[in-house]
């Protein structure tokens, strides 16, 4: 029988309570601080106590938030009591959760703790079911025993009640999937996160415009800038580097020492350096699988592979959509797929779009260039003649696309290729589209055309794949394929 007192979190929670709200209020502080007046006026002095106020008033919610924190472990169900003003009180029983997710951040990686999040069949879009963020790793193994054995006796009262004979447990084969330094060091250097952070830094400081003395610190270097285009040219290259080197160690910190495991009907997926988190996904709650090869990756034959998940959250959108394996060979993609989710197989026989919907490509792409052009070329005239060249681009990159978008249908699985900026590939179970829309424009009724839609449910809400331009026959074959009774000759065996 297990023990039915109340427990409280540890009391590194406090902190975290109190970092947690101070995240949701940071937006107002940073309006308050850069925005908030003249440099010297009384209100200066004003905002500092405000600050100081407001921090003390976060540290004792934060206090008071833990104390009327309790949960409790029964024999079917775990208990939380919470609320600093409303008392809310939730029970959750164990079938009905579908999985345990661990993490570790800093504070918790410093007293040995962990954080427990848990979701069910009905979690809100907005947060987890439950949240733990401060328990000792027994603790959470104790949570983790009681669900999976509550789990296991459901199932075996469900073998019985049907009358099959029980042979005992079965042992699964353990599956694994580690990602080498090597390819963690590639996935770094082509993510392409040098952007964001080099535009992020630059945003970040010029809010500090008002306090950081620009032109001082810039006087001596005048005469060295003013010397040349090269020089500046120089300048930004040093600091996209930095920014290169920063985004690729966040890749590496992030995702280091990467492993899945297959453990019966449950990948188990563990990450990180300095925060480490473990994701526990079911099988039959994979709702899709999205392949996706950046511009970096693709010329050299690698590609990332993702879960999209009944589970997570708005606030947590990571948990949606899970990758599964960061950064593979393509050629490696389908051997994987069989080893870990056998229900989905890599097509390697994508059927294109027609050859006629190049010029619908290449429309999509020219009717919002050449307004820009025309643009550019009357406010910056003769400079502006220069952006004619991105008209030749764009038809290339229209090319690109129509090479890229294709279909199939096989195995009860929909296969959609298509390219925003990325390569996607987009494999759903027909079990698994919630719903299948076809629809097209003047343009592409003109030339038979249409574009395909498939709709599945995640955490998040709804996710997609979809092909633009393709034949309005095959159109209706994959609707007839998805809509019982509607297949005519075209089913999915010619195909």
């Amino acid at each position: 029988m297990m023990s039915n007192s109340k427990k409280r979190l540890h009391k590194v929670a406090i902190v975290s309570n109190a970092l947690k709200t101070l995240k949701e209020a940071i937006i107002p502080f940073i309006v308050l601080f850069v925005f908030g007046g003249d440099k010297g006026s009384k209100w200066e002095s004003i905002e500092l106590y405000i600050i100081l106020g407001v921090g003390l008033l976060i540290l004792i919610y934060g206090l008071i938030s833990w104390w009327r924190f309790t949960y409790e472990l029964t024999d079917y169900e775990l208990r939380i009591e919470q609320g600093v003003f409303v008392r809310n009180k939730r029970y959750i029983r164990f079938e009905r959760i579908q999985s345990v997710d661990l993490s570790e951040g800093i504070l918790q990686q410093l007293f040995g703790l962990v954080k427990v999040k848990i979701e069910t069949a009905g979690t809100s879009g907005l947060q987890a079911e439950a949240v733990l963020t401060a328990i000792t790793k027994q603790e959470a193994s104790k949570i983790e025993t009681a669900i999976r054995d509550s789990k296991r006796s459901s199932k075996d009262l469900l073998i019985e009640e049907d009358g099959h004979e029980q042979m005992g447990e079965i042992s699964t084969p353990l599956s694994k999937f580690q990602l080498s330094f090597k390819e963690l060091f590639i996935m770094g250097i082509t993510s392409g996160g040098a952007g964001v952070v080099f535009s992020g830094a630059m945003a970040f400081f010029s809010q500090f415009e008002e306090y950081i003395p620009y032109e001082k610190v810039f006087k001596g270097f005048e005469k060295f800038i003013a010397s040349g285009v090269m020089v500046i040219t120089v300048l930004v290259l040093i600091g996209l580097i930095i920014a290169y080197i920063v985004a690729t160690a966040g890749i590496v910190l992030k995702y280091a020492f990467f492993t899945v495991v297959k453990k019966e009907d449950e990948l188990i997926i563990t990450r990180g350096l300095l925060e480490r988190r473990q994701i526990t996904i079911p099988l039959k709650k994979i709702q899709a699988i999205r392949i996706v090869e950046n511009l970096v990756r693709q010329p050299l034959g690698y590609a990332t592979v993702y879960l999209e998940n009944a589970a997570g959250s708005v606030m947590d959108q990571e948990a949606s959509k899970v990758m599964i394996f960061p950064l593979v060979k393509k050629n490696r993609i389908q051997g994987l797929l069989q080893e870990f989710v056998p229900t989905y197989q890599y097509p390697n026989n994508i059927l294109p779009v027609p050859k006629r919907s190049v010029t619908n490509y290449l429309f999509q792409q020219w009717v919002f260039w050449i307004p820009v052009c025309i643009a550019i070329i009357i406010f910056f005239r003769p400079w502006g003649f220069l952006s004619l060249f991105l008209l030749p681009i764009s038809g290339v990159w229209a090319f690109i696309n129509y090479r890229t978008a294709g279909w199939f249908v096989g195995n009860q699985q929909l296969s959609l290729r298509y390219r925003t900026i990325s390569k996607h590939t987009f494999l759903v179970l027909k079990n698994r589209i919630q719903s299948i829309e076809n629809k097209g424009s003047w343009f592409q009724k003109r030339r038979q055309l249409s574009t395909l839609s498939a709709f599945i449910k995640l955490g998040i809400g709804p996710g997609t794949g979809k092909v633009v331009h393709m034949d309005e026959q095959d159109a209706d074959i994959i609707k007839a394929w998805y809509l019982p009774g509607r297949i005519d000759q075209r089913n999915e065996m010619d195909v």
